[in-house]
This record gives structure tokens, sequence and C-alpha cells, in this order.
């Protein structure tokens, strides 16, 4: 009896302090991320959250290595939660992009609030669009010239669908089998390419690739709450459960570097909302 409690004693201070380890212990500022996701991120460093990740290294005063795994089911298992590595260190401490109340991992507070947005290229017929109330009550002659990129995951599909569009759609898949490619070539290909005319991506995308294409005017839509569909989120960092200190090390990076961090934003064209403390419901 003695025995099994001096090893149930032993086991809880070594998960206790597997679980905290102190901010000052760690000599490298080693993030999570996709290689190949701009405009968050990619290997060559050149996304917005390379940006911030560079920014609180230096704030921290320590280099920064990261670990790459693509987007994909699994991400956070294959590198926050991963520790199968030779010294039993997990291969990377932070995520600088999820959800806010992500259910994976501890979020700190959010730094970015953006919504899913309409995009289309200005001259092309749909200049009317100024709003996605100008969706509701269109003509049959302006529903036929519709050809409308919808991406099979994300609220989308559900808005089209309650507005009555859908068969005006054209589907792409949101998880192409090729990891090299991102939800961004939809515009930068399919929309310029005029292979489809109206599309509803994810807000920073669209402002980056709207940035970025100069010899077209991409016209960005940010989208409200509506019909029970959420379109608005919140942006935070990801840290594990079980690390307070480093959660509000990183939420005390945050709130004293958000003019930087928001600079860093406008830089690629980040179309931002006011942030919330909570996130509203989908309107009705």
């Amino acid at each position: 009896m003695l025995l099994h409690r001096i090893i149930v004693i032993t086991i809880a201070i070594i998960v206790a302090t597997q679980a905290d380890a102190s901010p000052g212990d760690r000599d490298t500022l080693k993030v999570c991320a996709p290689p190949s996701n701009l405009p968050m991120s990619n290997r060559n460093g050149e996304g917005y959250e390379n940006k911030i990740a560079e920014l609180l290294a230096r704030k921290l005063g320590l280099p920064l290595e990261y670990e790459w795994f693509p987007q994909r089911i699994g991400f956070i298992r294959n590198t926050l939660r991963n520790d199968n590595t030779p010294d039993g260190q997990f291969k990377c401490d932070l995520v600088i992009g999820v959800i806010d109340n992500f259910d994976l991992a501890a979020t700190t507070q959010p730094y970015l609030r953006s919504a899913w947005s309409m995009v289309y290229v200005k001259g092309r017929g749909l200049d009317f669009i100024e709003s996605q109330d100008d969706l509701k009550s269109l003509t049959s002659e302006q529903k036929d010239k519709l050809r409308i990129g919808v991406w099979d995951k994300g609220p989308a599909p559900k808005w089209f669908h309650n507005r009555g569009l859908m068969e005006y759609a054209i589907p792409y898949r949101m998880m192409s089998g090729d990891a090299q490619w991102n939800p961004g070539k939809i515009i930068e290909e399919e929309l310029v390419q005029d292979v489809i005319n109206l599309t509803v991506v994810w807000g920073p995308i669209a402002g980056y690739y709207a940035k970025r294409i100069t010899d077209h005017d991409i016209v960005v839509i940010p989208m409200e709450n509506e019909l029970r569909v959420k379109f608005d989120y919140q942006i935070s960092m990801a840290v594990r459960y079980r690390e307070p200190a480093w959660k509000d090390k990183i939420d005390l990076l945050i709130g004293e570097n958000q003019s930087q961090i928001d600079a860093i934003l406008d830089a690629y064209g980040i179309p931002r909302l006011e942030a919330i403390r909570l996130t509203n419901d989908a309107g009705d």
C-alpha cells in the first residue's frame, strides 16, 4: 500500500513538472506551421504568421525554429502534442494561428478577427454586388451569369444553399491531394482566369491575393453572420494544455505587441474586424 502511494505521488510530480515547464527554461521558440500555406506561412518565411513568429522570437530573445507539417487532419497531434523525439521533448511549443476556443489545445487571447469574404474581379458584370444583400433578389438573367466557386468545407455552401444559388456553383475540395496547393489558388488561378466569377474564401486569403494581384481589381467583401451561418472568427495562438505559465507569457507578448502585429497584418492586406472578447452567435 505504501509503495503504491509512493508510485502515485512520484507520477503526479513528474506530470506536473512536465505539464508546465517555466517559459524561462526554453532556449528556442519552436513553432508548428504548415510549409505551404500562404498567406499564413511557408518554408521561406513569407507568410504573416512567419513574421509574427519572428516578432515573438525577438521579444523573447530566442532563436526561431519550425516543425513543418501540412495543414491536414492530425496537424496538432503530429506537431504540438508530439513528443516522439530522441530526448522526449515536444516537437514544437506554439501554433501561431488557430480559431479562438480551439478544442485541441489551449488558446491565447485573440490577435485577429476576420470573416470569410465574397470575392470577384471588378469589370466582369458583377460590379452591382456591394454586399451579400445584393444576392438576395437577383433576376433570372443575373443568376444565369453566376459561376460560383464553392468549397466543400466552410460556411459558404450552407449560405449559398439557403439563398437558392447552389445550382450555379462549381464545387472545389478544400483539402487537395497536393500538399503544395492552398486555397488561395482559387483566386489566383480560377477567379482571375474567369473559370469562376464569384467565390467566398477566408478573409486573410482574400485580402492577401487581392493585394498581390496587381493586374486585376479584386473586390473583397467581408460576409456578415446570417441565416444561422457564421462567417466571422477570432484567431488566437495555441499552446498545450496544462502549460498556463507559457500561455500567460504568450498572452502578455500579444498584448504588448498588438500594434506591431496589426502592422504586419495590414502589410499583407488582411481585412480585420473589431476584436471582441466573446464570439457572437451566428445571426438569424
